[in-house]
């Protein structure tokens, strides 16, 4: 598991850092080049979007924001399809 920022890394550095720390992210954050974020998001400008890619590169499901009550389970159970 990895998230990437679209931001600009020498501005975002100090803030991006905040959020891995307050949220205590157990994951490595990084920051995806204007060409991979546009690949990403296909023209969506909502966030935050998450992937779930298999070993092979596809990505196999896509999560577009972020449901409290929903969002975890429905990434443990595409992950776990994944793994299969």
């Amino acid at each position: 598991m990895i998230e990437l920022s679209t931001e600009d890394p020498e501005a975002s550095k100090e803030s991006v850092r905040e959020w891995v720390w307050n949220f205590r992210l157990p994951y490595p954050v990084g920051w995806a080049t204007r060409e991979v974020a546009l690949t990403l998001m296909q023209d969506r400008q909502s966030i935050p979007q998450s992937f779930v890619i298999a070993r092979d590169g596809r990505i196999l499901k896509r999560f577009i924001g972020y449901h409290p009550e929903r969002t975890i389970s429905q990434m443990r159970e595409a992950v776990e399809e994944a793994l299969k």
